[in-house]
């Protein structure tokens, strides 16, 4: 078994036993591989392991080396996972089978435009800034019922919400809260958990999990 599987087949176990002792099912849990910063040659044994749900915090360096590696393998699903431009929705419609991070009036409009335009719309996260900090993007927990309402009239389905909680504390409120909020507006998604909480993350009701250093080992 290569390192590369060998690290994927950890984190799926990791992420099965959370979920059984939360009397959940494991293959309710999507797990995401974040490759952001890591080159097509990090890529492929993950690819060859078996893992096909992959994490990009960037449409440019997403267009730059997906498109080959989903041409050697079908079936990849991309994730778009950090903050996107507004003029670049057009992009990231045709790239992303997911974007996890709708954050703001203007994004919600500019992509509502390019999913009209393309004939087809991502899974759609919007963003919450769980710990209500400066540096971070999302809409604030407040902001939140305003947003869905406003991506509604848009013609936009949001199918959950998204969180990263503060570092350096305790995530789970954060995790709990996110899992409230999604219940509370009928989402039934909930993208929350990375690599040193996704098994927290999972017992508290995530259904994608996203996770780059334990699989991929430090950032190139």
């Amino acid at each position: 078994m290569s390192e590369a599987a060998e690290r994927l087949a950890q984190v799926q176990a990791d992420i099965a036993g959370a979920a059984q002792r939360a009397q959940r099912r494991a293959a309710e849990i999507e797990l995401i591989a974040v490759s952001k910063t890591h080159g097509a040659d990090a890529i492929r044994p993950l690819i060859a392991a078996g893992q096909r749900h992959f994490g990009e915090n960037r449409v440019q360096e997403a267009a730059a080396k997906w498109p080959e590696l989903q041409g050697e393998t079908p079936g990849i699903v991309l994730h778009l996972i950090g903050q996107l431009q507004s003029n670049k929705a057009d992009e990231a419609v045709a790239l992303f089978d997911a974007i996890h991070s709708v954050d703001r009036s203007s994004l919600v409009h500019a992509l509502a435009k390019a999913c009209e335009k393309a004939g087809k719309q991502p899974q759609l996260f919007v963003q919450v800034n769980i710990g209500d900090e400066e540096q971070k993007g999302g809409c604030t927990v407040a902001d939140l019922p305003a947003l869905l309402a406003e991506a509604k009239d848009a013609g936009l389905a949001i199918d959950g919400l998204m969180a990263i909680p503060p570092a350096d504390v305790d995530p789970a409120p954060y995790f709990a809260l996110l899992d409230e909020l999604a219940e509370r507006h009928g989402l039934p998604l909930r993208s929350m958990g990375m690599s040193g909480d996704y098994e927290s993350a999972v017992m508290l009701g995530a259904t994608h999990v996203r996770v780059g250093t334990a699989l991929f080992g430090a950032r190139e």
